[in-house]
């Protein structure tokens, strides 16, 4: 994707602060970072989204994702970290190669997540399930 500013970045046309590199994943600091060491893992294929990515990216991806926290966790002694990935514009998407956040937290960073639950739901699950059989 010419046009993919993550793709970009894989190739060395645009800035990054990398944090970890292999043959299949690149991991770089959040441009607009919500907490230090806000970090994105990319495949450096490109793919839209969860959707897109073959099983075996995913995995390089997930391998990638749990050497930087467990780096986190040894050098800077971090415990509390949260892992987002956003896929399609309605989910919040807005680089549309699929990319990982990894983001420190700790109590009174004020980025917590509000969710709206919706216990009512609940009557529906024998349904819904009906749906994926």
């Amino acid at each position: 994707m010419d046009d993919c500013i993550f793709c970009k970045i894989v190739k060395g046309e645009l800035k990054s602060w990398k944090v970890y590199e292999d043959d299949f994943t690149y991991a770089f600091f959040d441009i607009n970072p919500i907490s230090e060491y806000h970090t994105l893992v990319i495949p450096k294929k490109h793919y839209e989204n969860i959707f897109d990515i073959t099983e075996n990216d995913f995995l390089h991806l997930s391998k990638t994702m749990k050497k930087i926290t467990n780096m986190y966790n040894k050098k800077l002694g971090m415990k509390n970290i949260q892992i987002i990935c956003n896929s399609g514009s309605e989910a919040q998407q807005d680089v549309f190669h699929i990319h990982f956040h990894i983001i420190p937290r700790h109590k009174g960073d004020n980025q917590d997540i509000k969710w709206t639950t919706h216990k009512e739901w609940q009557e529906n699950f024998d349904k819904l399930l009906e749906k994926l059989s």
